[in-house]
């Protein structure tokens, strides 16, 4: 059942341990992101991932899987804990109905019970609804920009362009986060000191203007990655008709 914005549907998210689920978690990649085969993360992964400090969660509409999330285990060089959330699809028909939000609270829920501060995951940030959840619903920052994490791809949802991503740090249950996940706006460290904008409809450009869209798509990686150099962090974004803007100040 597809909804509004404003509008939660009626699914149920639950954890997953068993292999027929695993399967669904399979079949909704090949799915959401049209992977060729050697590009899906197969079913023993996701077993190990469920026994080793990971999770695997899915998102159930009746008895059909319809959106899924797992994350990995990982200890920093210093030795603290935290998870990385390496992958999270939702059918395209339920895009709009928030189920990537609550798994990603599922998610948070899980990591606070067991004492993990922090969630890592990485976005493309040519995705604006993306880092629009990511930022200003959640309350992630980015401080690492990564160029061509994964290497170009089969999926048509990245259009032939290099994987660079944004790597996104939840520090879970820190004031920013419950701020805003409790409804209120986020407290900002600084004034916002610079602005990285790309084209609202970047989707449109990378589908029918592959070269534009490449373009666009080095030149922010060269903002980003100098504001990173600089001690400045993405702590906010703002959507216009026109554009979707990361707001950077400095980060301690």
């Amino acid at each position: 059942m597809a909804g509004s914005e404003a509008q939660v549907a009626p699914i149920e998210i639950r954890q997953l341990f068993h292999l027929p689920e695993f399967e669904d978690v399979l079949q909704l990649q090949k799915t959401i992101w049209s992977f060729a085969d050697i590009e899906l993360l197969p079913l023993r992964f996701l077993v190990v991932v469920s026994k080793v400090g990971g999770h695997v969660f899915g998102a159930y509409d009746g008895g059909v899987m319809i959106g899924f999330c797992f994350a990995i285990p990982g200890i920093k060089p210093d030795g603290t804990p935290y998870l990385h959330s390496h992958m999270l699809g939702v059918m395209p028909e339920y895009r709009n109905a928030q189920v990537g939000r609550r798994l990603k609270l599922r998610q948070r829920e899980d990591a606070v019970a067991r004492g993990i501060a922090l969630m890592e995951w990485t976005f493309d940030p040519l995705e604006l609804k993306n880092a629009n959840l990511n930022i200003e619903k959640l309350g992630a920052i980015v401080r690492r920009y990564a160029r061509n994490q994964y290497g170009t791809t089969s999926s048509p949802l990245h259009g032939g362009l290099p994987t660079d991503r944004c790597v996104a740090e939840w520090w879970i249950d820190s004031p920013r986060v419950r701020a805003l996940l409790d409804g209120a706006p986020a407290v900002p460290v600084a004034a916002h000191r610079e602005r990285i904008a790309y084209p609202a409809d970047i989707a449109s450009i990378r589908e029918q203007d592959n070269p534009r869209a490449r373009e666009i798509q080095e030149a922010n990686a060269k903002k980003f990655i100098d504001a990173f150099s600089r001690g400045l962090a993405v702590t906010g974004f703002e959507r216009s008709a026109t554009e979707g803007t990361y707001l950077l100040e400095p980060w301690q």
